[in-house]
Order: structure tokens, then C-alpha cells, then sequence
């Protein structure tokens, strides 16, 4: 710390020597930042010789966590101390950066007398500054800077088959076709995606296969492409889950899927388990998670709780959600026309203004529950006025809804069609039927499911039943299982 630099300096004549450090020139955090990356450097360098991916993921954290002290000439000072002047890599990188002014830069005079140094010419290295130049550019929105530093760093991959590459590569991916979302021109990279998938295939890269199969179905998602998206995902090979961050981004693309899809019932376990496995600090992908269970809930006939729109930090974005839950809930067909006109801004942002569309059946046909249990005979006509249908032949239109209601089972009743009205049958007993069978059996089923996720994600040492350790191996096992979930967590916490 500079701090300790100054007081160990003036540690003889403390009291004559204070007015004067008081005075002192403050270090400038860009040089904490510069030798910070020079130290990711030397553990990325670390990792590349030992053939360790650890290392190299704990790299990757160490720059999230680092990104918002990122400046240009700390950027620019690692690419020099990285990078030999004549390479390839520096000469495209250089000029992507922005320039600053000579009396602005720094002298790193409060470095440590340990200095790091690194070997040149590792692929690892040399990715590593791509990344960090396009996640600088992307920071700093300097979008067509970032597309041209991405397309570079992709041509770059594709002559790399190392797999101490691979966690570097499917962060390289994720920014990659993030750089072209942002420049609004996703449809030029999906061939490019679809080359590195294949790849990434060949390769037995699953983490890079996970991560482009992710993104391939979000450019797919991103143009309303749903069957092509659907082809892709049922035919791209399945493995077990590398990141929990990948796998609950493919659980949401599967859950918007499978609603377009009419498959409401898939759609609303996998959007549900998404949002459960995400972590709590990514708090806009819980939302749109939710607000999409949500519709897939009402479009099942099932009524959300409060809870779901009261959780923390989501009340506002859930309001129009929760209006469309009580619209859909009452029955009311105006009152629901005008919470989907009031929020049509927000529902055409979130892409589920279509979905709205279909909820207009649930509406009806609640009301209409509503009615045959409220009456035990009732006219078309009034059935018509109830639920307030707008068309040229109300009465028509709602003999023919009563009657569909009736042969899905929505509504016990008869329809009397020589007078005219409805015959609402007397309500029966619900435990004869077969709910309380089949809410235990989806309840059951649902603990059974969370179980045998809980037991395939124990993690046991290896040959644990044969060896017999001692107490220094315990001890030392125990503390990698720590760091483990320590670095989990932080990079459940920064990947989102």
C-alpha cells in the first residue's frame, strides 16, 4: 500500500516527517490497476505452463472484478509490457485504444521491488489482451472500436486448439457477439457462430460448445427465428452443465421456446428453474425470468402469488405484470384491454406482446367460470353482456365459447339450446375427483426432481472409499473445497 511505502520511509524522524507526507503526492490508482493486471498476467502465465484451467478462470474473475478501474493507459502500458512491439496482436490493438495526453500518464515509481515479469509469445497472453482491450471498448462505448478488436480476436481463435484457451475463448464469445448486439448486426455472425460451435465440437471444448450454443440461440431468438432455434437446440450435443451461468441462460431461451410452442407446461419448469439457479445478484435476468413464468402461468389457468411480484428489488418491474394478473384473475375483459393498452410499451419491450394476445381466451373463459358459478341458469345473451363482447353476433359467439368451455372441462354445465340460456350443474365435492391426486403427484414429483439435482451436484474426492487420509490431507482437501465455493460464488456474482 502507498500508505505503508510513506511510513516506513519516514520511520526514524516521524514527527518532523508528517507535515511533509500530509503534503505528499497521492499515487494515482492507475498504477494499483496496471500492477494488478501485471499480476493476472503472471497467473495466467502460471496456468499456461502448468496446463492448470483453474488459474486461468481465477484470471478471468480477478479482471471482472478489476473492469471498472480499467483507463486507457493503464490498457495501453500492459499491452506494452504483454506484448513485443513487433507482434501482430500489438500493432492491431494499439490503435484501438484511445489516446491520451503525455502529461497525463503516470510513473509507476510506488511499484514493488519484486518487479513481474512474464514470457512473451504465449497464445494465453496474447488472448488475454484482446479481451481486455474489447471489455475496456465495451465499457466505455466505443462500440465499433470493440466490433473490429472482436472479428480480430475470433480470426485469432481459430488457429488455437490449447485448452487453457478455452475459459478465455467463451468470455472472447460472450463479448463477441455482444459487441455486434450492440451495433445492431447479429445476423452477420451467426455463420461465424455456427463455425466456432462446429469447432468448439471437435475441439471437446464443452464449456466453448455450451457457451455458442447459448448465444446461437439468442441471435435465433433475436429475429423471431423460434423453429430454427429449436432444430438447433435439439440437435446440438447435450452434456452436463461446466457453468451454472450458461445452463440457466439455456434453461430461459428453452422456456421462451417451448411458450411459442404452446408447450406451456416445460416452458413454465424450465423459465421456474431458471430463475431459482441464477444467482441473487443477477437481478435483471431473475426478472425477465419471472416475467415470463408469469404470462405461462396465466396462460396454464394458474393464478401467481403475491409473493412472486413482491420480491426485492423487482415491485416496479413486475407492476404491469401483477395489473395483468388481477385483469386475468377477475375476468373483467375491459378491465384487461386496458391494462395491455396502458403497459403496451413495456410488453413490446420484453417481446411478450403476443403472449398478451392470447391471454384474451383465459379472460373470457374465467369470467365465464365465474358466471356458472354465480348462477345456476343464466341466458346467452346475458352471458354476452357479462363478459362484454364487442362483436357483431355477441350472442352467437358466446353460445360457441360456452360450448368449448364445456368440452374442455373449463365449465360443468349444459347448454340449453332451444331456450336460449345456460344449466350450471350443482357443485360436487373436489376431493372425489382427481385434483387432490394430481396436485400431490406434481408436488411429489417436483421434491423428487429437486432431490436427484441435489445428488448429482455433491462433489466426492476421488477413490474416497479405498484411501483412507489422514488428518493434514483432510485439512488441506477442506480448504481447496473452500476456495472452491469461493470462487464459485464470486463467479456466480460477476458472470451475470
Amino acid at each position: 500500500m502507498p500508505e505503508d511505502v510513506e511510513m516506513n520511509d519516514s520511520a526514524q524522524t516521524a514527527p518532523a516527517a508528517a507535515p511533509a507526507a500530509a503534503d505528499a503526492p497521492v499515487t494515482a490508482p492507475a498504477l494499483s490497476t496496471l500492477q494488478h493486471l501485471k499480476e493476472i498476467a503472471s497467473v495466467i502465465e502460471a496456468g499456461s505452463l502448468t496446463k492448470e484451467v483453474r488459474r486461468i478462470s481465477r484470471a478471468v474473475r480477478l479482471t471482472v472484478a478489476l473492469r471498472r478501474r480499467l483507463a486507457a493507459r493503464d490498457v495501453s502500458a500492459f499491452l506494452s509490457f504483454a506484448l513485443p512491439p513487433s507482434s501482430d496482436a500489438f500493432m492491431r490493438l494499439s490503435p484501438l485504444l484511445p489516446k491520451e495526453d503525455g502529461s497525463e500518464m503516470d510513473v509507476d515509481t510506488a511499484a514493488p521491488a519484486a518487479q513481474v515479469s512474464i514470457k512473451h509469445g504465449l497464445p494465453e497472453i496474447e488472448i488475454y489482451c484482446y479481451l481486455l482491450v474489447l471489455i475496456f471498448l465495451i465499457d466505455h462505448k466505443k462500440y465499433d472500436e470493440a466490433k473490429a478488436c472482436a472479428n480480430a480476436s475470433i480470426a485469432r481463435l481459430k488457429n488455437l486448439n490449447r485448452r487453457t484457451v478455452d475459459v478465455l475463448a467463451s468470455r472472447l464469445y460472450s463479448y463477441y457477439s455482444y459487441a455486434h448486439e450492440l451495433t445492431n448486426s447479429l445476423a452477420e455472425i451467426r455463420g461465424t457462430l455456427l463455425g466456432l460451435h462446429r469447432m468448439a465440437t471437435l475441439h471437446r471444448d464443452e464449456l466453448g460448445q455450451e457457451t455458442l450454443l447459448n448465444l446461437l440461440l439468442r441471435n435465433y431468438l433475436h429475429y423471431n427465428l423460434y423453429d430454427q432455434a429449436e432444430k438447433l437446440r435439439s440437435k446440438a450435443p447435450r452434456f452436463e452443465a461446466h457453468s451454472n451461468q450458461q445452463f440457466c441462460r439455456y434453461l430461459f431461451y428453452l422456456g421462451k421456446i417451448r411458450t411459442i410452442q404452446l408447450e406451456y407446461t416445460d416452458a413454465k419448469e424450465s423459465l421456474l428453474q431458471a430463475a431459482r439457479k441464477a444467482p441473487t445478484a443477477a437481478r435483471g435476468f431473475r426478472i425477465q425470468c419471472n416475467k415470463w413464468a408469469i404470462i405461462v402461468r396465466l396462460l396454464l389457468g394458474e393464478i401467481p402469488e403475491r409473493t412472486v411480484f413482491m420480491q426485492k428489488g423487482m415491485k416496479a418491474a413486475l407492476t404491469p405484470y401483477f395489473e395483468l394478473t388481477n385483469a386475468v384473475r377477475v375476468g373483467d375483459l375491459e378491465h384487461f384491454k386496458a391494462v395491455a393498452e396502458k403497459f403496451a410499451s413495456t410488453f413490446s419491450a420484453d417481446r411478450t406482446s403476443n403472449l398478451i394476445v392470447r391471454l384474451r381466451h383465459n379472460v373470457i373463459r374465467t369470467g365465464l367460470r365465474n358466471i356458472s358459478i354465480s348462477y345456476s341458469r343464466i341466458s346467452l345473451p346475458d352471458i354476452a353482456k357479462k363478459l362484454r363482447l364487442d362483436s357483431e353476433n355477441p350472442v352467437a359467439d358466446a353460445e360457441c365459447i360456452v360450448a368449448k368451455a364445456i368440452r374442455d372441462g373449463a365449465v360443468d354445465a349444459t347448454v340449453d339450446h332451444a331456450n336460449g340460456w345456460v344449466v350450471s350443474k350443482e357443485t360436487g365435492d373436489v376431493y372425489s375427483t382427481n385434483e387432490p391426486q394430481a396436485a400431490f403427484n406434481s408436488r411429489i414429483a417436483f421434491c423428487l426432481n429437486m432431490h436427484n439435482e441435489a445428488v448429482k451436484a455433491l462433489r466426492f474426492p476421488p477413490n474416497s472409499h479405498k484411501e483412507k487420509e489422514s488428518a493434514e490431507k483432510r485439512r488441506e482437501r477442506l480448504q481447496q473445497e473452500e476456495e472452491l465455493a469461493k470462487h464459485m460464488a464470486e463467479e456466480d456474482d460477476d458472470d451475470f
